[in-house]
């Protein structure tokens, strides 16, 4: 999952960063509204914190130029206490949510996750397909209810195809939403990490989970449970 955090105050956003570093989430950083602005219109961001007081370009008009470039990830507003009126004009500018500072981490966590699943159509913290469940909160996944060991990079694969069940995902989407600009990018480590996923959720090659569609990418073809 890649998210972008637009925040001026040094301390604060390099804190943001290690903390959803350490969560698990791909990161991207901006200190100054431009380069946020730069960022969202040019990067595969799944959602974005945007403060809204930052200098070059307010956080309410990078909001608005987002939208209006069609960029319709979910944004969560931090805002200072008390300015009720930046929530109401940060939410009127397309915002999907707001944390008033000083907060705690993992509040943010929680509503990053709701924002992500509800963007995808989904509305409960599990995701389940068929035989196979996902908990977005801890992170545990389950085939025929009993647990299945991810590396962080398998759990991460398996969260995109999840969360965008029977849609086509490209390896250039996957590669994008699972590692760090800096980061080499090696296409056959993608193959590896599909591969052993199949191998664990699918031991006894029974369920077919993840389709591989030539020259398209991958989809995950479990139906979605209607309740979550």
């Amino acid at each position: 999952m890649r998210v972008l955090i637009v925040e001026d105050e040094l301390q604060l956003r390099q804190h943001l960063v290690d903390q959803l570093r350490r969560a698990g989430y791909v990161v991207d950083a901006a200190a100054d509204g431009e380069e946020g602005l730069y960022f969202g219109v040019e990067y595969p961001i799944d959602i974005a914190v945007l403060d809204l007081g930052l200098p070059r370009i307010s956080g309410i008009d990078i909001l608005r130029r987002w939208r209006e470039t069609g960029r319709s990830f979910p944004v969560l507003i931090l805002t200072a206490r008390g300015r009720w009126q930046e929530k109401v004009e940060g939410l009127e500018a397309g915002a999907d949510d707001y944390l008033v500072k000083p907060f705690q981490m993992e509040e943010l966590l929680a509503r990053l996750r709701a924002l992500v699943r509800r963007s995808a159509g989904w509305s409960a913290t599990v995701l389940r397909c068929g035989p196979i469940s996902l908990d977005t909160g801890t992170q545990q996944v389950q085939l025929h209810a009993q647990p299945v060991d991810l590396t962080a990079y398998e759990y991460r694969v398996l969260e995109h195809l999840m969360l965008h069940a029977g849609q086509v995902v490209s390896k250039s989407e996957l590669t994008e939403h699972l590692y760090d600009e800096d980061l080499e990018r090696d296409s056959n480590v993608l193959e590896v990490l599909i591969g052993r996923l199949r191998r664990k959720l699918d031991p006894t090659r029974a369920l077919n989970p993840i389709e591989t569609l030539r020259g398209r990418g991958y989809r995950f073809r479990l139906e979605r449970d209607p309740q979550t």
